[in-house]
């Protein structure tokens, strides 16, 4: 359809002659992006201002204007946006007259169910609005005239500039703590799994801020790619609104992949490493532009002063103050020197770079603008200069992250290590993980800078800590593509041979204490053996701790704890004993201490369960103690369904199972003779709130062993009065049998979508197949359950190959059941 069919069928129709040329144009796939913005932001006007035209004729007011503000003044209407409309008139007419008028205007928009924000203002009651209300004025900067007194609208929009202008000393941190504000609720864009397109740090209403910033005349923003970063959220936020029907503009998970559809791209990943690009580009653009306008503000304040010091109008020179060869301080930015030649000095983006992180000042666009032009690629292998400037660089902490993403805007990062194009802006599908790849990287780099104390080669450390993730650019196993990219890299920095093993290993072998302390029997001598084998050295495993810490502390909250650590350096000690020579022995069946001992015979004199809970704390050096977790003790006599009658309990209680530990011991009875006793260990945290009392817990087992408590209906009715949240589809689960997992036992390792009763339904499961269970070690990261069952046949022996892997696959076909 062309512009004049579209404004001949909005004039003769109608508003239904609007809303059948808005659906046209919407659903024309050639049309797209800024044409379609443009095109809807047309027609809209041409209804708009011929419906002005007949209200003012019909209420019979004349001086006044249609005026479009925010982001259809800018004319970047999205198929769902708001209409921000202001009615400006003269004062002229009565109130009543223009009543009518609004009336005549905002009915037949309201009636085709579009939104609408809108106004009747003077343009002095525009201004005094503006001057108090700072969206207000920001709304007008974008003022254009749809319909009307073309002249009052002109005169406005001089005078809104003019106010902005004179009072962008005091506006503009007005906005920026609005800014700053806005980012602490919505969080930064370029990191979310579900970001908010406009309100999140690095979208939409900080674009708008910019050019607000740059209508102050006082700074203006890095101009290079902003442009093009608006219009890929702006894109985003068509497909999104036309996939979805809704004024929204949360890209949530369910909808990612039907949004990068609409836009040609591959799949949800592709959208958002596009989303996080640009995101990044206007964040970096924010930082420097405030920046630049707090050191006008700052230096205008001080301006004044410095005359009366100086007695006249001279100007005084910057101060410069040398940080590094070819490096200097100016107006609290990072500069180079006036002597500097970064076309003959192939190491001074490194020294500058490390200069700002040791100094904690940002490096200035200038300057990064500069080296990413002239600087000449360094050889390769690196002279040592510039990879001990790396290792600085990395090891300044906090420091380091502005600094890098200063480095990265200009790509001087991808052009310093190539492989890091493929890890860069690339999201992470997993509720665990804060940041992007890249990032996190970089911040499990900031975190092992606060451990090099406890490590020989801190060097090596905080180069594998920025490598650990490199192979997930890669198909296949991150770890194992990390070890090859790692070797490159390591290389290419310049490191000896026997140092690019060193870093290769901590790459490939990064997961391996975490995984084995929070999934393995550390009392197993097979599961110690087989990591000291792996790591080899005792330098080796002292940087493998570190960076195992490092890496967690990088991810997020849920991936370290009290607990966490606790296991880790459980192993690590065992470990470094058997790298120093002492074998540990074959352990013997662990005696029970004198509560469990309490507890058997109790429960063996009145026939039933008997249980205590008791909080566990640890004490790090020179802090306060915290909570670890909660032990719960149960003892009651041998019988079948113990696991899953008290992981079902527990499940109903909302307590998270950590580790377990299931043992039997014999005592005299009554009547001569022995009786079994079952003595079950377990470490557990509540979901939420308060934990329970012992006897509510005990009352519920004894029902559940009895069969009066229907466990499996009780979690089924729970489940359905809180339905899952839709979102990605989770993958299968998987059960497979650890090879040389244990000499004790078999490990049955369960692989699966964390669920309230998940455990309960693994303990009816091997139940069922008649083996018993010894331990149970439980780990939750996210939403994924990653569990290692110790079990052994009637016998107590560990099973036969062949039933292994029956049992193993029987666990696997209840859960995906």
């Amino acid at each position: 359809m062309t512009s004049l069919e579209v404004t001949t069928e909005a004039e003769d129709s109608g508003p239904s002659g609007y809303a059948a040329a808005r659906l046209r144009l919407l659903n024309e796939k050639e049309q797209s992006g800024p044409p379609r913005r443009a095109a809807l932001a047309k027609l809209t006007d041409e209804w708009l201002s011929a419906l002005f035209t007949t209200a003012c004729l019909e209420a019979k007011v004349r001086g006044a204007a249609l005026v479009a503000v925010g982001g259809y003044g800018r004319g970047e209407l999205s198929p769902r946006s708001d209409l921000d409309l202001l009615l400006l008139h003269d004062g002229s007419a009565d109130a009543r007259s223009l009543a009518g008028l609004a009336d005549r205007i905002w009915y037949p928009v309201w009636d085709l169910g579009l939104a609408l924000d809108h106004s009747v203002r003077t343009p002095g009651e525009a201004r005094k609005t503006a001057g108090e209300d700072l969206k207000v004025q920001l709304g007008l900067l974008d003022a254009r005239p749809v319909g009307g007194d073309l002249g009052l609208v002109a005169g406005l929009r001089t005078a809104v500039l003019a106010d902005w202008r004179n009072q962008a000393p005091k506006r503009l941190p007005e906005l920026d703590e609005l800014c700053r504000e806005r980012a602490e609720r919505q969080g930064e864009l370029q990191f979310l799994l579900e970001p908010d397109l406009k309100e999140a740090r690095g979208g939409l209403r900080d674009a708008t801020a910019l050019r607000a910033v740059a209508a102050s005349w006082l700074a203006d923003a890095p101009r290079e790619g902003l442009a093009e970063a608006r219009r890929t959220l702006l894109d985003a936020r068509d497909a999104l609104h036309l996939t979805t029907g809704r004024a929204t503009d949360r890209l949530a998970l369910q909808e990612q992949d039907q949004v990068a559809a609409e836009l040609g791209l591959l799949d949800a990943d592709a959208l958002l490493r596009q989303v996080y690009e640009a995101a990044r580009t206007v964040s970096y653009a924010t930082d420097v532009t405030w920046r630049e306008v707090n050191r006008v503000l700052r230096s205008r304040s001080m301006r004044p002063r410095l005359r009366a010091m100086l007695g006249g109008g001279r100007r005084p020179e910057p101060e410069r103050t040398p940080l590094a060869e070819g490096v200097v301080e100016q107006d609290g930015e990072v500069v180079l020197a006036r002597a500097a030649k970064p076309e003959r000095d192939p190491v001074l983006p490194l020294r500058a770079a490390a200069a700002a992180a040791q100094s904690g000042l940002p490096i200035s666009l200038h300057a990064v603008r500069r080296l990413a032009t002239t600087t000449r690629p360094l050889p390769v292998p690196w002279p040592a200069e510039a990879r001990e400037e790396l290792i600085t660089l990395l090891g300044a902490g906090e420091s380091t992250v502005g600094v890098w993403e200063a480095l990265e805007a200009e790509g001087l990062i991808t052009r310093l290590l190539p492989d890091w194009e493929r890890v860069r802006c690339r999201p992470q599908r997993n509720a665990v993980h804060t940041w992007t790849v890249d990032r996190h990287l970089v911040e499990a780099a900031v975190k092992a800078s606060s451990l090099t104390r406890r490590v020989g080669r801190p060097d090596l450390l905080l180069i594998a800590a920025l490598l650990h993730d490199i192979g997930k650019g890669w198909p296949g196993d991150h770890s194992v593509a990390g070890e090859t990219i790692a070797r490159d890299v390591a290389a290419r920095i310049g490191f000896d041979r026997g140092d690019v093993a060193v870093i290769a290993t901590l790459v490939r072998h990064h997961l391996l204490l975490i995984e084995t302390a929070t999934r393995r029997d550390l009392d197993d001598p097979a599961t110690v053996a087989s990591v000291a084998e792996v790591v080899g050295s005792a330098s080796t495993l002292e940087l493998l701790h570190a960076l195992t810490e490092a890496d967690a502390l990088a991810t997020g909250p849920a991936a370290w704890s009290s607990w966490r650590g606790s296991l880790v350096a459980d192993l690590v000690k065992r470990v470094a004993a058997v790298l120093a020579g002492n074998v540990p022995a074959e352990p013997e069946p662990a005696a029970p201490s004198a509560e469990q001992e309490r507890l058997a015979i109790e429960a063996l004199r009145i026939g039933e369960p008997v249980l205590a809970l008791h909080a566990q704390t640890e004490q790090p050096a020179g802090e306060e103690p915290e909570p670890v977790g909660v032990e719960l003790l149960i003892a009651l006599p041998d019988q079948p369904g113990v696991l899953p009658a008290a992981a079902g309990v527990l499940a109903l209680h909302r307590l998270t199972v950590r580790a377990a530990d299931l043992s039997s011991i014999d005592l005299p009875s009554e009547l001569g003779g022995t009786s079994g006793v079952l003595l079950l260990s377990w470490r557990v945290a509540a979901e939420y709130g308060s934990l329970p009392q012992a006897a509510r817990l005990r009352a519920d087992l004894v029902r559940a062993l009895d069969g009066s408590l229907d466990i499996p209906a009780r979690l089924a009715e729970r489940e359905a009065a809180y339905p899952r949240r839709r979102g990605v589809q989770a993958p299968p689960p998987r059960v497979t049998v650890a090879a040389a997992g244990s000499s004790l036992a078999t490990v049955i390792e369960v692989r699966a979508q964390d669920a309230p009763g998940l455990l309960h339904r693994i303990g009816r499961a091997l139940e069922g197949e008649a083996v018993r269970v010894r331990s149970a070690h439980v780990s939750t990261l996210g939403s994924n359950a990653v569990d290692a069952f110790y079990v052994t046949g009637p016998d107590g022996a560990p099973l036969p190959a062949e039933e292994a892997a029956r049992t193993a696959r029987a666990l696997e076909a209840v859960l995906r059941a």
